[in-house]
């Protein structure tokens, strides 16, 4: 059984933490005012646009001091992570999760904070919520159907996604508990504590910035470690500014994709809003939810 946090009510206090890179504090403006317009008090920790000269946000000490307190404070509601980058997986091992255990709240965050959705979701059955964060909220774009996702996962409602159908789509329905995240760090996270069992469930992955020679073998490490074999099903979200070498590598990233699933008897969605760019929709990590993948739309839709 997974555990669900309590939804947000108006007047609840959202935490905004930079677990992992460094973000400037004029990006997080507009997410603060945005949340308290949502009828939300916002507690800015120190790491946001803080004094770090580095790449993260603070020390691993700071940031693992700085993100306990908030998991440990009754009062902080939900955690919404500031951006993601690199480092959450420095610290993970040393966060006390013991207060989350007894009172859950929303981890909110992607990219480089996919480590601590699969260690929450395998370690204490809690579900997360993949979903835009700070910089998302930036430009108007806070008005979003995306980072409009986000409001509404916070406050109970259950999503039903649409999205156009790829012709490299494998075709199918299914139903389990939705696991993943960027592909990056679930291949890092395996033959870690922080690893995720994927049989039976629907496993969706997104990406940017890599090669797609690297992309491939991330892919194949997860499909060797047995990642791929038994899923319900696989949402396939954004490959965002993939790169290619000189000699080409010849195929696209869905092709890559297809090559390496295609033998599997689950349905595949290529092309999922979930992603490094605005094409971000909530998803509640361990939460049960149905794929039909059919001819004319893509659905994937929370459970009751």
């Amino acid at each position: 059984m997974i555990k669900i946090p309590p939804y947000l009510k108006k007047g609840d206090t959202i935490g905004i933490t930079c677990p992992a890179g460094y973000m400037a504090a004029e990006k997080v403006q507009t997410c603060i005012e945005t949340l308290q317009e949502w009828g939300y008090k916002v507690k800015t920790g120190n790491t946001v646009g803080g004094t770090s000269t580095t790449y993260f946000s603070g020390t691993d000490e700071e940031r693992l001091a700085e993100f306990q307190q908030m998991l440990d404070d009754k009062n902080i509601k939900a955690i919404l992570c500031g951006r993601g980058g690199y480092g959450a997986g420095r610290i993970v091992e040393h966060i006390d999760f013991k207060k989350l255990k007894k009172y859950p709240k929303w981890i909110i965050g992607f990219s480089d904070i996919t480590i601590l959705h699969t260690h929450i979701y395998s370690n204490y059955r809690i579900a997360t919520l993949h979903a835009p964060m700070a910089a998302a909220f930036n430009d108007e774009e806070y008005k979003n159907e995306y980072v409009q996702s986000l409001k509404k996962a916070l406050t109970g409602k259950r999503a039903k996604y649409i999205c156009e159908t790829n012709a490299l789509n494998i075709k199918g329905k299914a139903s389990g508990q939705l696991v993943g995240g960027n592909l990056s760090l679930l291949a890092h996270v395996t033959g870690t504590s922080s690893d995720i069992q994927t049989k039976g469930k629907i496993l969706f992955i997104e990406e940017t910035g890599e090669y797609l020679y690297s992309a491939d073998r991330m892919l194949y490490q997860l499909k060797r470690s047995g990642k791929l074999n038994k899923l319900a099903g696989l949402v396939i979200g954004g490959f965002t500014d993939m790169k290619d070498t000189t000699r080409p590598f010849g195929k696209t990233i869905y092709e890559i994709i297809f090559d390496i699933v295609k033998a599997y008897d689950y349905p595949v969605c290529m092309g999922f809003p979930v992603s490094h760019d605005k094409e971000n929709y909530a998803l509640k990590v361990g939460v049960v939810y149905h794929l039909n993948v059919a001819q004319k739309k893509v659905v994937l839709q929370e459970m009751p």
